[in-house]
This record gives C-alpha cells, sequence and structure tokens, in this order.
C-alpha cells in the first residue's frame, strides 16, 4: 500500500511545507521535459534575459554543478520551495546516469540542498554498465536516463531509475518527496508488465517486459494524476517492444500498460529525449520508431512508425487513433524511425482542424496532424495529413513553439523558424551556424509574446567527440542573429563535455545544460545585474 495511517501524516506534513511556502507568482515552474504536457518548450516567465542583454559582455558561466554521473535528462526548477531546517530556495533538480538526484540552489554555487543514490553497495545495487546491455552509447554508467516529472500538488517528483543488483538488471519508478528527497511510502515499485502475443491467430507465451532491452530515454509524463513511463531500445539489441505504461501518481499501482509491438517486436519510443504529450482531457500522444505496421488494412495491433493517440480506461491503456505515413514500410526498411521525433501540441487554431500536432523523425518531414481525427493509414500518399513539409534532414527530438512560431533544428541543417498561421506552416526565416548530427531541441524563453530567444546546446554526433558542450542563444524575432554562444568568451565559459539529445533549461534568468559530471549555470553577470 502506498500509505499507512503514520506514514499518511508525514507525507501530508511534507506537503504542506511544499504547499505554503511562499512562491513568486512570475517565476516559471519547470517541472517536466520541455516545460508543458503539450511539449511547447517555451518558458513565457522569463523577464530578466532578453535579446538586449544575452551577449559575451553581459552574459556568461556563473557557476558549475558538479555531480556524480553524466546529465542526460533535462533539469527541472522549483521557485520559493521549503527545505526542512534550511530555508526557502529557489531549486534545480539534477538526475544523473549513476543513479543519483540532486537538489541544488538553483542560484548559489554548490549548495547542495539534498541528495538520493538509489545505490548501495553493501546490497549489491549498481549501477547498469554499458557491457551489460551490449550497448556503448551511454558511458562509463546507465542509471537515470529519461527527464523525471514533478507533481507540485503533492510536492513528490517521479523518477526512472535503471540498476544491477546481485547481476540482473532492474528498473524501477521512484517517488521522492522534493523537499527532502525521501522516498515516498511505498515508493520504489519495480517495473513489470506483459502483453497477451498472438500466433496464427491464438495467444501464445506473452511478450514480457525485459529490463535489459529496454532503454527509457524519452521524458516522463505526469497527466490526470497518471505517471507515464516509456520505453525505447538499448542500440536495437532485441527482442523489445515499444512500451508505455501508467501508474496512479499516488498509489503508485499499475493502472496501464501499452505494447506497440505485442504480435512482433521494435516499434519502440524513444523521441531524441524529448517527451510523449498530452492535452488537458488525458490522451496521450507518442510516436514509435521502425517496426511492423499491421493495424491496416489486416486490423493487426502492431503500429510501428506511427503518431498514436492514446486514451486510458477501466479496459487500460489503449490506441484511441494513429497516423502512419503511406511510405511506412520503406521507413520501416531503411531505419528511418518516426519516433526519433517527439510530438509538439499546437494551440487552438482557426478553421477545420483546430487539434493540431507537429511530429518530423528520421525520414525528413515533418507531418501536421489534426489530433481529433488523425487520419490512420492511407495507401498511396499522406492526404490523410493536414500537412507535410519535406525537411533538410533527420529531426531528433522535437521543436519548440511560441507565439505563433515553430523552431526546428534538423540535423545537418541551420535553426529554422516556421511561422504557423490559420493551421498552416510556412518556412519564414532560417539561421547561419550549422550543426552536424544530431541537430537540437531548442528551448524559447520570452517575456509573454517578446523578448524571444532560442536556447540550443551543440551536442555530439553519432560518432562521438570529446569535447565541451556549446550553448547558443539566438533572436527569436530574427533567427539568423546570433547573440551568443558560450566559445565567444571560451575561457570564461567553457561547459562540461558534450553529451547526446540534451535540452536546455531556462528559469529566473538562469539557463542549466547538463553536460558530463555537471550542469554549467550561465546567467547575467554581476556588472549586468547591477545596471537591471
Amino acid at each position: 500500500m502506498f500509505r499507512g495511517a503514520v506514514s499518511s501524516l508525514v507525507y501530508a506534513a511534507c506537503a504542506l511545507v511544499f504547499l505554503f511556502a511562499p512562491r513568486a507568482s512570475a517565476q516559471v515552474q519547470v517541472t517536466t521535459s520541455q516545460y508543458d504536457n503539450a511539449r511547447t518548450g517555451a518558458d513565457t516567465h522569463e523577464t530578466i534575459l532578453t535579446p538586449r542583454n544575452v551577449n559575451a559582455n553581459q552574459f556568461g558561466k556563473a557557476f558549475t554543478l558538479r555531480v556524480d554521473g553524466d546529465v542526460y535528462a533535462q533539469p527541472l526548477y522549483l521557485p520559493h520551495l521549503a527545505i526542512p531546517g534550511k530555508g526557502t530556495h529557489n531549486v534545480v533538480f539534477i538526475a544523473t546516469e549513476y543513479d543519483s538526484v540532486y537538489a541544488f540552489d538553483a542560484d548559489v554555487p554548490a549548495l547542495e540542498l539534498w541528495h538520493t543514490s538509489f545505490l548501495d553497495v553493501s546490497k549489491a545495487i549498481n549501477p547498469v554498465m554499458p557491457d551489460e546491455v551490449a550497448c556503448p552509447f551511454i558511458v562509463p554508467t546507465i542509471g537515470i536516463t529519461s527527464t523525471p516529472v514533478i507533481d507540485t500538488e503533492h510536492g513528490t517528483l517521479y523518477v526512472l531509475a535503471r540498476t544491477s543488483e546481485r547481476g540482473g538488471l532492474v528498473q524501477k519508478l521512484h517517488a521522492l518527496n522534493v523537499a527532502t528527497g525521501a522516498e515516498q511510502p511505498g515508493s520504489p515499485v519495480t517495473i513489470k508488465a506483459s502483453a497477451p502475443h498472438k500466433s496464427l491467430g491464438l495467444v501464445s507465451n506473452p511478450a514480457i517486459f525485459d529490463p535489459k532491452a529496454e532503454n527509457p530515454r524519452a521524458a516522463l509524463l505526469l497527466s490526470n494524476g497518471k505517471v507515464y513511463l516509456s520505453w525505447g531500445s538499448s542500440c536495437d539489441v532485441g527482442p523489445y517492444h515499444g512500451w508505455m505504461i501508467a501508474y496512479d501518481a499516488r498509489t503508485l499501482q499499475q493502472v496501464g500498460v501499452f505494447n506497440s509491438s505485442p504480435d512482433d517486436e521494435q516499434s519502440a519510443f524513444w523521441a531524441g529525449d524529448a517527451g510523449p504529450a498530452a492535452d488537458a482531457g488525458g490522451n496521450v500522444f507518442a510516436a514509435t520508431g521502425n517496426g511492423t505496421f499491421d493495424a491496416a488494412p489486416r486490423g493487426g495491433r502492431d503500429y510501428g512508425d506511427s503518431v498514436l493517440r492514446l486514451a486510458l480506461s477501466s479496459g487500460g491503456l489503449n490506441v484511441a487513433d494513429y497516423f502512419t505515413p503511406f511510405d511506412q514500410q520503406k521507413l520501416n526498411e531503411a531505419d528511418n524511425d518516426l519516433g526519433s521525433g517527439g510530438p509538439v501540441l499546437l494551440p487552438e487554431q482557426p478553421g477545420p482542424h483546430p487539434h493540431l500536432l507537429v511530429v518530423g523523425g528520421k525520414g525528413a518531414m515533418l507531418y501536421l496532424i489534426d489530433r481529433d481525427h488523425m487520419g490512420k493509414f492511407h495507401s498511396g500518399d499522406n492526404s490523410h495529413a493536414v500537412q507535410t513539409i519535406s525537411t533538410p534532414d533527420m529531426i531528433f527530438g522535437a521543436p519548440a513553439y511560441w507565439n505563433g512560431h515553430l523552431y526546428t533544428f534538423f540535423s545537418n541543417d541551420v535553426l529554422r523558424d516556421y511561422g504557423l498561421q490559420e493551421g498552416r506552416l510556412s518556412l519564414v526565416a532560417q539561421g547561419t551556424v550549422r550543426f552536424i548530427d544530431p541537430g537540437a531541441t531548442p528551448t524559447v524563453s520570452a517575456n509573454g509574446n517578446k523578448d524571444g530567444i532560442v536556447w540550443v546546446i551543440q551536442t555530439k554526433g553519432f560518432q562521438a567527440e570529446n569535447r565541451p558542450a556549446i550553448l547558443h542563444a539566438f533572436e527569436a524575432a530574427n533567427v539568423a542573429h546570433e547573440l551568443y554562444n558560450n566559445t565567444q568568451n571560451d575561457q570564461r565559459d567553457y561547459a562540461g563535455r558534450t553529451l547526446r539529445f540534451t535540452i536546455p533549461t531556462v528559469a529566473n534568468g538562469r539557463v542549466y545544460i547538463g553536460a558530463k559530471n555537471e550542469v554549467n549555470v550561465y546567467g547575467l553577470l554581476p556588472a549586468s545585474k547591477k545596471s537591471q
């Protein structure tokens, strides 16, 4: 059980400390990947950083937060959080590949508020090593890769961690108190799941969740009181599936299991470390990678290279609608996963398609899809999409949306600005700074509909380079205008060694970027702050 009589009181008391701490209403709370469940990637409460002061003379590295492992997960942020015995702080939460979660003061160098490790050498609980999963992409240890999610109402941070326990690999969902880092009652729970498998029309041995083959890269999602977890693969070492599993946020009871390839394999969720999206009604949207597609015309249950709308009901987690490109078979054969991209839900539009999502993948195509009537599968062309746009290269991760503009950074390309009008996208501007593979997932900071800045991290390519991460800032109103990058004053502003697919977090005048064994924190330099 999640709560006993005594533990309920402890849980409630800690939650009250959080709930009644003073807050600054103007400050953003970054509780999930890409800022919100629509995955817009936009912080619209940024009043400190503007296109006028983000430059190498006024802006630079403030300090570095040292941690015990690599930081792939996007840092999260809560303002004015009361920490028992330590006062009230703006807090940045950092998860590492060494199975740790840290809470640091977001504004003060090296002020650690709490640190929780899921390892215990005395019990032979260790991080996963790359050779245990036959995958060298995340090294030297594998622990927490996916971005956690925070439930501010109940003061809980949910994190999915991988560990090696007495030689066997385990994945667990942890629920931590945001003020103390302590496990909430009933936490953690070990991930277990199965899905019926059909062979020759008969139910045979079920597909079983394999903690060794399933690699959680996509961010966690909290929607309507449920925590959603999803999985990709470790270097395509099979057999693996696309799993999405839902848990009740309060009880940690498993309430839904979906397998995107129950009668075959593959079709995984990974999204280049972005995350599945959700609308206000609790519908979950996610894209799958390469794999068999047989939902149409045969009425099968395998959804390779598809965008799914999943709905949770008393019958579990099931497909309510979907979109599959007409050339799915070719995408599959060429390993051009649609699931390398994460969906972004766009604001309501005029016209016949008010509710749209946009997603891209490795097939060099952006798809604008009516999420109320997704179109399913149409043989011969993509006329079941609202719009398709050929792109210069692949997308890994997701675009960012702000103020009628969609910002993309495709692999081997430059920053692009697509205008959204009357439910249609059109290219309006592009930058000049070119990134190699894998491009980037942008973050936008703005003060409402003004002072927009597009932030991106130049990460490492498929062929790993041992070099620092590079933070870039572009003016959102003119993406050809680069405001800043940290090589302009490299001695002062250098970052840690780059990783892959990392996403910057902007909050309250600071920019946080994950790197190897550290998070680098950027902001206005002291002389600039005095002039504000």
